[in-house]
């Protein structure tokens, strides 16, 4: 359980000795601000940073955009693929891992076309 206080008022300095003490105080705490800061932008780096989803239909016999693509990346457009293709037969899903905006696997039109939606921050 949190229990939230206000925190008694402080006295201002009374001299310059004081003065310099604070400072010496607050400027600890903007380089450890800074420091946890730039810590935090260097992981931001790899958190889900771009998403693009595609519906379509990509066989003739079968109705409906049912089939889709659904693409999450990283500010390094690094992260994956989701593919499900619907059929009369079923459904097949498959994923693919995405690294520099590609993949060593073979992709199709759709997920070429989503993976580039994703890195220009299209929905």
């Amino acid at each position: 359980m949190f229990k939230f206080q206000k925190s008694a008022k402080k006295e201002e300095p009374k001299d310059m000795k004081e003065v310099l003490k604070e400072l010496k105080s607050l400027d600890s705490k903007l380089k450890e601000v800074t420091e946890e800061l730039s810590s935090l932008k260097q992981q931001q780096i790899f958190c889900i940073q771009k998403a693009a989803l595609s519906r379509y239909n990509p066989f003739k016999d079968a109705g409906g955009d049912q089939s889709f693509t659904f693409v999450l990346l990283d500010k390094n457009d690094c992260g994956v693929a989701i593919t499900s293709l619907y059929g009369r037969d079923g459904n097949r899903i498959y994923g693919k891992t995405i690294k520099n905006g590609t993949s060593e696997y073979t992709l199709s039109e759709e997920e070429k076309k989503t993976i580039e939606k994703a890195k220009n921050g299209e929905q």
